[in-house]
């Protein structure tokens, strides 16, 4: 049950991520028509997309997938400036680091 509870949450979490980033660019809708309605809605679902590519290299390899969590996390704080304000850093970059520790912690302890 406990191997469950660690197998599942980090990817739970994760999809769950991924699923709240991608609201923030339904704000395209407003904004754009046509042709730049569909390029600004790509720019702003990229952050997600490379969140779900990481989500599924994580799901086979939790060691490597959680480093790359945890870099990511690391350039969400710098690339989006959540490092300025504390409430934006517990809201975009946290979440990823966090993410990238429990997927980092069960690999090393399914190495063991």
């Amino acid at each position: 049950m406990v191997r469950d509870w660690q197998y599942y949450f980090p990817r739970g979490l994760g999809a769950l991520f991924i699923i709240f980033i991608s609201l923030f660019s339904l704000d395209v809708f407003g904004a754009y028509e046509g042709w730049e309605l569909l390029l600004a809605l790509g720019m702003h679902l990229l952050p997600a997309l490379v969140l779900l590519g990481v989500l599924v290299w994580a799901w086979k390899r939790p060691t490597w997938g959680g480093g790359a969590f945890l870099l990511l996390g690391v350039v969400f704080t710098f690339w989006f400036d959540t490092y300025r304000e504390i409430i934006s850093f517990l809201i975009v970059s946290l979440p990823v680091l966090v993410i990238g520790g429990l997927f980092l912690w069960e690999g090393l302890r399914k190495r063991r």
